[in-house]
């Protein structure tokens, strides 16, 4: 079975044109979501969900599904707050949904196939998918177990050259797998690799080797059912916090520290770019150029 790509997209939301997902950064007005479509079809993914928010469906399909008509199916899962499970409400001070894992379980009734979930607006690279479905070609879940998988990126191709970023610096074991994720949220480049500065009195050093979480995940469709069932918990825990999310690194860590699942982790050599200030985009542009001019891509994908 080959697998499917959920793109996380609700974020865009009802400022649908203005947002850094839709802005061009290809020769032929490529967007970065387009760059990830192709990258997915040709490592064989065959089908891909888009989950957006209800009330930009129309507009969503007229301009960006409609671009990969004939090219591979496209689905759609929507994220919406009150998407709770049975004896739960939206508390009054809730403004938007609950994070990635919660915009996750939203596509649990339209994917039935192992699936790679990613950020909308993440350039991941061709060995990444490569990587990613060659693992979902043989992930099966067994004896209690879900086999899982993350692409690990080197932390010192994923800096900004405009400021601090915030990785989840991966630490695995000898097979491979995933051990934990810690959360540095003030990384900057330096001479000598990277600098953690979140306490700027005994910052951090990194050397840029390290392995990072850049959101591309790879999942079996048992992922819905554990979703499912942790979500209650959550939000009991976090019932007096309106503002709370609920990301999918959290609950891939607790299924790890609860020993009932393996993560694999899939190092890339692939270069992550990614629009975290604006005065990123000129360079991830000038990187898409060189890669069309490489031959890694053409000029006009569609």
């Amino acid at each position: 079975m080959n697998p499917t790509l959920v793109i996380l997209a609700a974020g865009m939301g009802s400022r649908y044109g203005g947002l850094k997902q839709v802005d061009p950064v290809g020769p032929s007005g490529e967007t970065i979501m387009d760059y990830s479509v192709f990258d997915a079809v040709r490592a064989g993914f065959d089908r891909v969900v888009f989950v957006i928010r209800r009330d930009f469906e129309e507009i969503f399909r007229k301009t960006i599904g409609v671009k990969y008509a004939g090219t591979v199916p496209v689905d759609y899962a929507f994220q919406s707050i009150d998407d709770l499970p049975a004896g739960f409400g939206v508390p009054p001070e809730r403004a938007k949904p609950w994070g990635t894992a919660h915009a996750i379980r939203s596509a649990r009734s339209v994917v039935r196939a192992p699936f790679a979930a990613i950020n909308a607006d993440d350039f991941y690279g061709r060995d990444a998918f490569s990587r990613v479905a060659d693992f979902l070609r043989r992930a099966r879940d067994g004896g209690g177990r879900s086999r899982f998988a993350m692409v690990g990126y080197r932390l010192g191709q994923t800096l900004s050259e405009n400021g601090s970023v915030a990785r989840g610096v991966c630490r695995t074991n000898e097979h491979g797998l995933l051990v934990s994720v810690t959360e540095m949220t003030k990384i900057v480049r330096t001479a000598g690799g990277a600098e953690n500065r979140e306490d700027p009195a005994h910052p951090v050093s990194l050397t840029g080797d390290e392995r990072v979480s850049m959101n591309l995940w790879g999942f079996t469709p048992g992922l819905f059912n554990a979703l499912d069932s942790r979500f209650p918990a959550w939000l009991t825990r976090n019932a007096a916090n309106p503002k709370a999310e609920w990301y999918i690194p959290f609950v891939v860590d607790e299924m790890i520290h609860e020993d009932v699942a393996d993560v694999e982790v899939l190092p890339t050599e692939s270069a992550w770019f990614g629009v975290t200030y604006r005065e990123d985009k000129p360079l991830v542009v000038a990187a898409v150029r060189k890669l069309v001019e490489a031959g890694e891509y053409p000029a006009k994908l569609w």
